[in-house]
């Protein structure tokens, strides 16, 4: 099992996801929700939630907002918020325990694109989407995205002769437009749109004084020797040229299809 399909890598991760990923993936959410225009009377879905970037930002829209994944220590941190509007369950995206038809949106964003059987939770999401409602998902283009992104490219170019982490099956197979689209449609969706997204992430040199808990998240970086880690440090101080923060350009497709 790779560690990102365990629920208990995701349990320990959980307060450092909810400071470090989630404002930057809330930007990707934001930009998700205004494809999509929500109501007070609406029924929302945010499948593999995470800490709840979508679903608390998706709970503004005054919206009744459903929040799952299979991390127990993610759905605690959304039930943490304390909405009235959020309900936050510990559930399998690629078996929901929900009837069809029975959301008007549905969303993944960067959540989907885990599971080891993402085609199957791709339809889970069609299944309980009701007619004419919408699915939303949101996927990383093939090297990722933030530090992960920044420390592949810096580990290629420092030991070339390595392989880079092993990105999910998913990733790779929505990284071009059409077959993002195509995998949509064999979901159970139909007309889908697929835009890409950039933003910054904007990696603050301060943290690289505990660089274990800014990269530590990544294979990439456990695999390294000591001497291997300094160099990469010393490769991301020469790249930010003594500026405080060094922006990652980070790019996301985002789809959108109808039931």
């Amino acid at each position: 099992m790779a560690e990102f399909e365990n629920p208990d890598h995701w349990d320990t991760a959980a307060l450092h996801y909810e400071k470090t990923a989630h404002p930057f993936t809330a930007r990707f959410a934001e930009a998700a929700l205004a494809r999509v225009a929500l109501t007070p009377d609406n029924r929302v879905l945010d499948v593999a939630a995470g800490t709840g970037a979508l679903a608390l930002m998706a709970a503004g829209t005054g919206a009744q907002v459903l929040a799952t994944d299979f991390s127990p220590g993610m759905v605690a941190r959304i039930a943490a918020a304390g909405l009235p509007n959020v309900e936050a369950r510990v559930m399998d995206g690629q078996a929901l325990a929900l009837a069809d038809a029975s959301f008007d949106a549905v969303f993944s964003i960067f959540g989907v694109i885990m599971f080891p059987d993402w085609r199957k939770g791709l339809a889970e999401m069609a299944r309980v989407t009701r007619p004419g409602g919408h699915g939303v998902v949101a996927t990383w283009q093939d090297r990722g995205a933030a530090t992960f992104l920044l420390l592949g490219q810096i580990r290629q170019k420092l030991f070339p002769e390595r392989d880079g982490m092993t990105m999910p099956a998913a990733v790779k197979a929505l990284s071009q437009p059409e077959d993002f689209a195509r995998e949509l449609i064999a979901a159970g969706y139909r007309d889908p749109q697929i835009e890409p997204v950039t933003h910054d992430y904007e990696l603050d040199m301060a943290a690289l004084a505990a660089p274990d808990s800014l990269f530590g998240m990544s294979p990439d970086w456990a695999s390294l020797t000591d001497a291997e880690k300094q160099a990469v440090i010393a490769e991301v101080r020469h790249m930010a040229a003594g500026r405080a923060m060094l922006p990652i350009p980070s790019t996301a497709l985002i789809g959108v299809a109808f039931r």
